[in-house]
């Protein structure tokens, strides 16, 4: 079987591996002329030992290709663009159009069309089926939502279950058998397109409403003088009923921190308002502000204000051990601490791009005061002595995830997210 995926990022990428290892001879497609050229070497653009041993390993079934040729000479196409949201919240589709057009150019007659990428409900039938009906040939048209969880060694995209629907029984039928030859796990037929679409976005929804709600319980905490993450711990114990989730710094990715604008724009097109939703957003678009705050509270112990402050932030991705740093929070608490006239460090083991300075170490040595942003492993692991030894005053652990006492116990102040 020949398949074409276009798009050849973070999901896309992982998919054409898996499916080259399953037999498949694979097109890729990518408008990313240094991603394209990386991978043509067999160099995995993702910091991935995982991805870049696959890539490897399935080298010679992998072809980097133009559109014309990977589209005109599969079977199935599958389409894994990305479907960011403008700077109005609103979505946009112009990547996933652009290919769709493509498709419509090149698509040869009963050719099996996927599309993976984060859509609202409707997309499918709506924005993507009537272009590729220009193309005047018969096919079948399916949506199966993507549900890649970046630096998850337990669940892969080998062993994930999945949902899929097509415009027809015929187009639900195919995707289902296309899936079920490359993944060790169950593949739902849904009832309709619209149903798998609003199934990501409830998916990521969940997650953002009840992250929400864990963040203000922390700002309430904080004022009561409750350590949140007992909190949660002690919570945990009742085996019905209640799921833990964890406050932080800010929501990003390119999933929970998009997928709800995706649902609330549709809603309201429909004359429905999420007020949920939109307050959702609000309380964790607001944590970096927060996470600053609390470096500032904590800066008037000692008499001191951001302005002129030197400031350290550790880590631009935005989840553990990933170089994804697609809406991560750190950005915008660079913003706010450069907008205060504070002198920003940022370093990341991942996304060295971003990194003003050479390591943890000359990270410590510039700064007087640290933001702990992401918590790599590198930063979890690391010596806790050099904060002590680079005469760090205040620490706050936009993670939770530091040895707290240890670090009060060096004379540093310490505040966490609702942990102080």
């Amino acid at each position: 079987m020949k398949v074409a995926i276009v798009g050849l990022g973070y999901v896309g990428l992982p998919l054409a591996c898996l499916c080259a290892e399953k037999g498949m001879y694979v097109y890729g497609v990518d408008t990313d002329k240094a991603r394209a050229a990386l991978i043509s070497r067999g160099v995995s653009p993702i910091n991935d030992p995982e991805l870049q041993e696959a890539i490897k390993k399935e080298k010679g079934r992998i072809r980097v290709s133009s559109p014309e040729e990977a589209i005109k000479n599969s079977e199935s196409v599958i389409v894994c663009v990305p479907t960011p949201v403008d700077e109005k919240h609103l979505p946009d589709l112009a990547a996933l159009k652009g290919a769709c057009e493509a498709i419509a150019k090149s698509i040869q007659n009963d050719t099996l069309v996927v599309i993976e990428s984060t859509i609202f409900p409707g997309t499918v039938e709506e924005v993507v089926l009537p272009i590729l009906k220009k193309s005047n040939v018969g096919f079948c048209l399916a949506h199966c939502p993507e549900r890649i969880d970046p630096g998850n060694k337990k669940f892969t995209i080998k062993n994930i279950p999945r949902v899929v629907a097509g415009i027809d029984k015929e187009s639900t039928k195919r995707a289902a058998e296309f899936y079920r030859k490359i993944i060790d796990a169950n593949v739902l037929e849904l009832s309709s397109v619209k149903a798998a679409e609003a199934t990501k976005i409830m998916e990521n929804t969940f997650r953002d409403v009840n992250i929400a709600f864990v963040n203000e319980m922390a700002k309430s905490f904080d004022k009561a003088g409750i350590d949140i993450t007992e909190v949660i711990k002690a919570a945990s114990t009742k085996p019905f009923s209640f799921m833990a989730h964890y406050p932080g710094a800010g929501v990003g990715g390119h999933c929970i921190a998009v997928d709800p604008y995706y649902l609330i724009s549709k809603a309201k097109e429909m004359g429905f308002n999420h007020d949920f939703l939109i307050l959702a957003r609000k309380i964790n678009e607001s944590m970096p502000q927060y996470t600053v705050s609390l470096l500032e509270n904590e800066l008037k112990k000692l008499n001191k204000t951001l302005n002129g402050a030197k400031v350290g932030i550790l880590g631009l991705a935005y989840k553990p051990n990933v170089d994804d740093a697609r809406e991560s929070p750190s950005f915008e608490i660079m913003r706010i601490l450069n907008e205060k006239n504070a002198e920003v460090f940022v370093f990341d083991p991942h996304v060295k791009k971003g990194s003003n300075v050479t390591g943890i170490d000359g990270l410590l040595e510039k700064s007087d005061y640290i933001i702990l942003a992401t918590a790599h492993d590198e930063f979890k692991d690391a010596d806790l002595n050099k904060l002590k030894e680079n005469n760090i005053k205040i620490v706050i652990d936009g993670r939770n995830c530091l040895d707290k006492e240890k670090i009060k116990s060096m004379g540093i102040l310490y505040r966490g997210i609702g942990r102080y």
